[in-house]
C-alpha cells in the first residue's frame, strides 16, 4: 500500500485564476492526509490582454513604493481550506516557549527592489532543443520528499512494513531521447524509487532531544539512514513515466533547466451545476547547478469555482545528481553525494536578504491563432537583463506550534530543507506567480518563476541567477 507519492507524478494539470499573486507545493493511499493551502478570490474584473515585456526594474520599484501606500483592498484573499495533520504531543516537562524549535517556517513574500540597472533588456537567441535534450539525458540518482503547502512540514511518502510512515525516498531516473513519428524529438523519463526514514525530519527530531533548541541540535542524535547504494532501485517500484516534447507551455534552457505547465488555465464564469469539476494542474520546474546536479519541484494546484478558489494540493521536491550517460550501464553501488532531504537544514530568510547581482532571462509568449494552428503552441520571445537588486525580509514570518493557525492571506513562501524555497503568490494586479528557488552556501541563488494573467493565459517565465554581494567574504571550503 502506498500513499500519495511525491506530488502527482502522473497527475493532470489544471488551474483557473482571477488576478492576484501568491508567493510560496503515484499512487494514492489513506496513509497520509493531503494538506491543502487555498486561495480564495472573488471573480469579476476585466480580463488582461497579453502585453509586451515590461521593464522589470520599474515594476519592482513600483511594488516597493506601493508597499507602504494605502490603497483599496484587492478582491482576492487567501484562507486555509485543507486540514493539517494532528501535531505530535510535546515531550513532558517542556515549556511551551521552547516549542519554537519544532516549528516549521513559512512567511510572506520577499520584496526585491532594483538598485542599479547594469544591462537593459536585450533579445537573446532561442535555446536549442537538441542541446537541452542532451543536457537532460542520462542516469540520475536522487532524493525526494513532499511537504505540506500550509505548514511546510514534511509529509509521508510511503508506509513501511510495520505500518509506519516513511518520509524520504531515493530515486533512480533513466532519461533518454527518442524520435517519434508524430512529435519528433521526445525525451522519455522513467523513475524508480524506494521509501525510507520512519523518523521524520532530523532537525526536528534533534530539537526534541535538546529541549526544543532549534539552533543547538546535536548531530549525534540524527538517526543514520541507509545509503542510496543499499537499494536495488533498478528493480524497485515505479514512481513515474513521463515524456517531454516541444509541447505548448514548456520553456527550456540549454543547461537542462525548464518550466512546464499549461499555456491556458481553465478559468471563467462559475457554473454551480458543475460544482464537482475541479481542474487540477501540475507545474514542474527544474533548476540545474553545475550541469551535474539539479532540483525539480512539482506544484499540484487545484482551481475551483471558475478560478475563484485556488487550492495548493501538494509540493514535491527532488534533488538529483547525474551519474552517467543513458546508454552506459552503471552499477547501483556508484556513490552519490546526496543526503536525504530530512537530514538537511532549512534556509533562513536572513540568508536571502541584502544586495544581489541578478542575471535574468525571460520568455514571453506571443499568442497568435495562425501560429497555434501551424505548430500547436505559443511562440516565445526571449529577453535578458542584468541588475543589482536588494531583497528585504518578508513582512510576516511564522513558526507553527501545536495550537497555532495562520491566516493564509499572509503566507506565500515556504522555507524547505536543502536551501529550497517554494512560493505561489498573487500580486495586487491579479498576476499569479508560481516560483521556486535554490540557494547554496556559495552565495548563489537560482530562481525559476512562472506568471499567469487574470485571463488565465501564460504571461511570462523567468529564469534567474542571483549572486550575493559579499565580495569581502571568503568562499566557504
Amino acid at each position: 500500500m502506498q500513499p500519495p507519492c511525491l506530488g502527482a507524478c502522473g497527475g493532470r494539470l489544471g488551474l483557473p485564476v482571477h488576478g492576484h499573486r501568491l508567493s510560496s507545493s503515484s499512487s494514492s493511499s489513506s496513509s497520509s492526509s493531503a494538506s491543502r493551502a487555498a486561495v480564495s478570490c472573488a471573480t469579476g474584473g476585466g480580463k488582461a490582454s497579453p502585453r509586451g515585456k515590461e521593464n522589470v526594474w520599474s515594476v519592482d520599484n513600483d511594488r516597493a513604493a506601493a508597499k507602504d501606500a494605502p490603497g483599496p483592498k484587492h478582491r482576492r484573499r487567501r484562507r486555509p481550506v485543507g486540514r493539517r495533520p494532528p501535531p505530535s504531543p510535546p515531550p513532558p516537562g517542556r515549556r511551551k516557549g521552547k516549542d519554537a524549535g519544532l516549528r516549521v517556517r513559512v512567511s510572506g513574500a520577499m520584496l526585491m527592489e532594483v538598485e542599479t540597472v547594469l544591462q537593459t533588456q536585450e533579445p537573446v537567441i532561442r535555446p536549442s532543443w537538441d542541446t537541452f535534450a542532451s543536457s537532460l539525458s542520462g542516469i540520475w540518482k536522487g532524493v525526494g520528499a513532499v511537504f505540506s503547502p500550509i505548514t511546510a512540514e514534511m509529509e509521508p511518502v510511503g508506509v513501511g512494513s510495520e505500518e509506519e510512515y516513511l518520509y524520504d525516498c531515493y530515486t533512480l531516473s533513466h532519461i533518454k531521447r527518442h524520435y517519434d513519428s508524430d512529435y519528433g524529438s521526445v525525451i522519455r523519463r522513467k523513475t524508480n524509487w524506494a521509501q525510507l526514514n520512519p523518523h521524520g525530519e532530523a532537525e526536528k527530531q534533534s530539537a526534541r532531544y535538546d529541549g526544543g533548541d532549534h539552533h543547538n541540535y546535536s548531530d549525534k542524535r540524527i538517526v543514520d539512514l541507509p545509503s542510496h547504494e543499499s537499494f536495488d532501485l533498478k528493480r524497485g517500484d515505479l514512481l513515474d513515466e513521463d515524456s517531454i516534447a516541444q509541447e505548448p507551455g514548456i520553456v527550456y534552457f540549454e543547461d537542462g533547466s525548464y518550466s512546464r505547465g499549461p499555456v491556458d488555465l481553465a478559468i471563467g464564469e462559475y457554473d454551480e451545476s458543475k460544482y464537482f469539476l475541479s481542474p487540477t494542474y501540475k507545474f514542474e520546474q527544474c533548476l540545474v547547478k553545475g550541469c551535474h546536479k539539479r532540483l525539480r519541484i512539482v506544484h499540484t494546484i487545484e482551481f475551483n469555482e471558475g478560478g475563484a478558489n485556488i487550492q495548493i494540493v501538494r509540493i514535491a521536491v527532488y534533488e538529483e545528481q547525474w551519474v552517467s550517460p543513458a546508454h552506459i550501464h552503471v552499477e547501483d553501488d556508484t556513490p552519490v553525494d546526496l543526503k536525504p532531504l530530512s537530514q538537511r537544514k532549512r534556509t533562513k530568510p536572513s540568508e536571502l536578504t541584502g544586495s544581489w547581482k541578478v542575471y535574468e532571462v525571460s520568455a514571453t509568449p506571443i499568442f497568435s491563432e495562425e501560429k497555434q494552428e501551424i505548430e500547436g503552441g505559443a511562440l516565445f520571445v526571449y529577453l535578458c537583463m542584468e541588475a543589482m537588486k536588494k531583497r528585504n525580509l518578508p513582512e510576516s514570518s511564522v513558526f507553527f506550534g501545536e495550537e497555532e493557525m495562520l491566516d493564509m492571506q499572509d503566507v506565500a513562501m515556504l522555507w524547505l530543507p536543502g536551501g529550497v524555497t517554494a512560493y505561489v503568490d498573487v500580486d495586487k494586479d491579479g498576476i499569479l506567480c508560481i516560483g521556486v528557488g535554490w540557494y547554496s552556501e556559495e552565495g548563489i541563488n537560482l530562481v525559476m518563476e512562472r506568471d499567469y494573467g487574470t485571463d488565465g493565459k501564460l504571461r511570462e517565465v523567468r529564469w534567474k541567477t542571483e549572486l550575493k554581494r559579499r565580495w569581502n567574504q571568503p568562499v566557504p571550503p
